[in-house]
């Protein structure tokens, strides 16, 4: 089946954030139930490890 081709690049860049959301949080529901940590980054170029269930808490569903 062929998709439609999105003719705005605003509508593309939607559905491709909103893609990668759901990936992001099927990764963290994944790693939470097997208890694991995540590394995340912040804005300052930081890293730092934290339980996937603490993120899940901030992630959108």
């Amino acid at each position: 089946m062929i998709s439609k081709v999105p003719t705005d690049i605003n509508e593309f860049a939607v559905k491709i954030t909103e893609s990668v959301n759901k990936a992001i949080r099927k990764m963290a529901e994944k790693a939470a139930l097997n208890n694991e940590e995540l590394i995340v980054g912040d804005n300052n170029g930081s890293f730092k490890s934290i339980p996937a269930k603490e993120l899940l808490k901030k992630l959108p569903k």
